[in-house]
């Protein structure tokens, strides 16, 4: 009996230790996310299993391409559940001229193939196929998500929280209240 005891934890420690996940791709995907939702060259991560928050560090602020321009701060953080991230800081969307800040990501669970990038007052969707794979990621200088509009600067920021409080809508680039 204790012959077999020895033998399977043996055997069986290996196979555990291989399905603890050692980086924070191993957790994007236990999650069912893609790898490549985050860049190439992650010098550090920390993970709280019982909650989620994760946290991820860059050596420098950079810009990746896929279907738009994404850019990653030196520190990346959110919450992981299965298929999504919320609580998302540290990633931004370029539209156009202008940076919107992500605010969550989430895989459309219906198998569409697709990917959802909350961004505050847009959904924008991607193929999953994108982010088969983490990005090569080009050093850039930080993100700036404030704007001038007539003449006064406006942070997107505050603009995203003041627009989902106020049930505001972008439309046809412009910022109108909501009938």
């Amino acid at each position: 009996m204790i012959l077999l005891l020895a033998f399977l934890l043996f055997f069986a420690s290996p196979l555990m230790a291989a399905s603890d996940p050692s980086t924070i791709y191993d957790h994007l995907h236990l999650h069912g996310l893609p790898i490549g939702l985050l860049p190439k060259d992650i010098t550090r991560f920390s993970i709280d299993s019982s909650t989620g928050r994760f946290q991820v560090f860059l050596d420098q602020p950079c810009n990746a391409k896929f279907e738009n321009e994404v850019h990653y701060d030196f520190n990346v953080s959110g919450r992981l559940s299965y298929g999504q991230i919320a609580e998302l800081a540290g990633i931004s969307s370029q539209e156009l001229f202008l940076w919107f800040p992500v605010k969550g990501i989430h895989v459309d669970l219906s198998s569409s193939g697709l990917i959802h990038f909350d961004v505050g007052v847009v959904d924008k969707q991607f193929s999953l196929s994108l982010f088969e794979s983490p990005p090569d990621c080009t050093a850039a200088d930080p993100v700036d998500h404030s704007f001038e509009l007539n003449g006064a600067s406006v942070d997107l920021n505050v603009a995203i929280s003041m627009s989902e409080a106020q049930n505001l809508q972008l439309e046809d680039r412009e910022l109108r209240a909501a009938s």
